[in-house]
């Protein structure tokens, strides 16, 4: 286990192998991120690339103080799968296309009281999340892009099992292999940006004390985004299993970015996570980017403390968003990229984006997976390849 966890300083370690490629700004960031004060430890993770000023793919725990901005501007940004009951040798790519149709609109009435017929309970978390945004004092304008998807790497994905690894675990979760499965990853929206430019608007990028009316300010606004949060990925979800005429059971729904208390050695701490899925709430799932395999992972709690508890949350970017058109227009046009070598359908009509998102623009997701593997955090369950991606219809996310 000691090869797949490098120790860079008494504060610092990487979960990764001699053989992980890790750019050298990620680990730079790293480093200066746990020079901050209060700061305890870091841990970066397989998947760990470089942020906005802070590594994404990496752990943090302090004392005393907390940092909003390590939390980033996607508050609750995270995933949940869906087992649904559509037989995979009914499906036709081109029928589920149309069937999808438009995500990027927001829900109006007439979908949102189809939506309800089916799905009674999101009445009322809708009511409890609109509760939660004005106790913080936020404006309820925030409820209208509830159900999209928004730009980035977020996605929701058709998937199809081609490998059980641990069947029976795969059955105790109510899976099944010749049924389709959906993926959402998506968060915040304009919420969690809001909340961030408030705070650094306020305080820069210092750290809030525990103690302080400041943090149980932020803290307010941070949790009415976990909510917000859970309800857009389930408010997604709802609308594509409408569309597709079929039922889904909610198999794991976790977040990637957040702040959080935790007892460690008797203290008092933070820990914060940023593109880090959590070890400790039972299955998740490693995605892979558009055209690769995703795992279904049985996180092993026992060894979660080396990790911080937490977890690569997908591949991680191998190039810079910027680089990305340059490197790969003569090689593949959007058409292209919309096909992978699975035979699978990517729908990305914002040219931009379809190459920001290749594949190739992420490091092979087996050499993220191989890590965790070898530091013993996860044990895989099954192997699933995508059918279809649905990232925007437009332009514009």
């Amino acid at each position: 286990m000691g090869n797949f966890i490098q120790q860079l300083s008494e504060r610092v370690s990487v979960i990764a192998s001699d053989r992980l490629w890790l750019e050298d700004s990620a680990i730079q960031q790293l480093k200066t991120t746990a020079q901050l004060t209060h700061m305890s430890s870091v841990v970066g993770l397989p998947d760990l690339h470089p942020g906005r000023g802070y590594p994404v793919g990496a752990a943090f725990l302090s004392q005393n103080h907390f940092y909003p901005a390590l939390v980033g501007n996607d508050i609750g940004c995270g995933m949940s799968l869906y087992q649904t009951d559509l037989a995979i040798n009914k499906v036709k790519l081109d029928k589920l296309d149309k069937q999808i149709g438009n995500l990027d609109e927001p829900v109006d009435e007439d979908e949102w009281q189809q939506l309800l017929d089916i799905y009674p309970d999101l009445s009322t978390r809708k009511q409890l999340v609109a509760e939660g945004l004005l106790a913080a004092g936020l404006d309820l304008l925030q409820m209208r892009s509830l159900g999209t998807i928004g730009g980035g790497n977020h996605f929701a994905e058709l998937q199809i099992t081609d490998r059980v690894d641990d069947a029976g675990s795969y059955k105790a979760a109510n899976l099944h292999n010749k049924r389709v499965q959906l993926l959402v990853h998506s968060g915040s929206r304009g919420l969690g940006q809001f909340i961030l430019r408030q705070h650094v608007d306020a305080h820069s990028h210092a750290g809030l004390a525990s103690d302080s009316e400041a943090a149980t300010d932020y803290l307010r606004k941070h949790n009415a985004a976990l909510d917000y949060a859970a309800l857009n990925r389930a408010m997604i979800a709802a609308r594509i299993l409408r569309r597709l005429r079929c039922n889904g059971e909610l198999v794991l729904d976790v977040h990637h970015n957040l702040v959080t208390p935790v007892q460690a050695d008797g203290k008092s701490l933070w820990l914060h996570r940023k593109g880090a899925t959590p070890s400790d709430q039972g299955l998740v799932m490693l995605p892979g980017s558009r055209g690769d395999y995703s795992y279904l992972l049985q996180p092993k709690t026992e060894n979660g403390a080396v990790s911080l508890y937490s977890l690569a949350h997908g591949a991680g970017r191998k190039w810079q968003r910027t680089d990305c058109k340059d490197r790969l227009f003569k090689l593949a046009t959007p058409d292209q990229l919309s096909r992978t070598e699975f035979g699978s359908r990517v729908i990305c009509a914002d040219r931009a984006l379809i190459y920001e998102e290749a594949p190739q623009a992420y490091k092979n997701l087996d050499s993220v997976l191989n890590c965790l593997l070898g530091a013993d955090l996860v044990t895989v369950i099954a192997r699933n390849k995508p059918l279809l991606t649905y990232k925007t219809r437009g332009e514009c996310c």
